[in-house]
């Protein structure tokens, strides 16, 4: 199973903003800065983060973004949910594809599908606080000002 960079990045920003300190904002630009990523990526997925209610954006001079939930509220795996498109390991899970022409009798698709179910069924054991433990160490590598 491999994430979309939309999802690792959309991580990415709930880890950062984790990290800060609760009543600081951050910017796009400070995140795009410590991550080495396109701010244009971010702008996307902070909009959505928005929208899913992870984050609350403050608009105008002095604005910024931080989390809108506490991150022991964060399940991993809804946020992965949420932020992937779809979750088709191989054709024949696309309803719209034209499929596999084993797929009638074919196991694995069962297989991976008890798979994927198991993959994601761990990450819902985790919440963004349970990667916020060295939260000083995390700190010390983003905001290097």
């Amino acid at each position: 199973m491999r994430l979309t960079l939309y999802t690792d990045y959309s991580l990415r920003v709930l880890l950062y903003l984790g990290a800060m300190e609760p009543e600081k904002l951050a910017t796009i630009k400070e995140i795009s800065d410590a991550y080495g990523i396109s701010k244009n990526h971010l702008m996307k997925v902070t909009h959505e983060l928005g929208k899913l209610g992870y984050i609350e954006t403050i608009r105008g001079r002095g604005g910024g973004i931080h989390l809108a939930m506490k991150p022991e509220d964060i399940v991993i795996g809804k946020v992965i949910r949420k932020t992937e498109e779809d979750f088709y390991l191989v054709d024949c899970f696309n309803p719209e594809s034209v499929g596999c022409v084993i797929s009638p009798v074919c196991n694995l698709k069962g297989a991976l599908n008890k798979a994927l179910h198991a993959y994601i069924a761990v990450l819902d054991e985790y919440r963004l606080s349970d990667f916020l433990h060295s939260k000083e160490e995390i700190a010390a590598l983003l905001f290097k000002d």
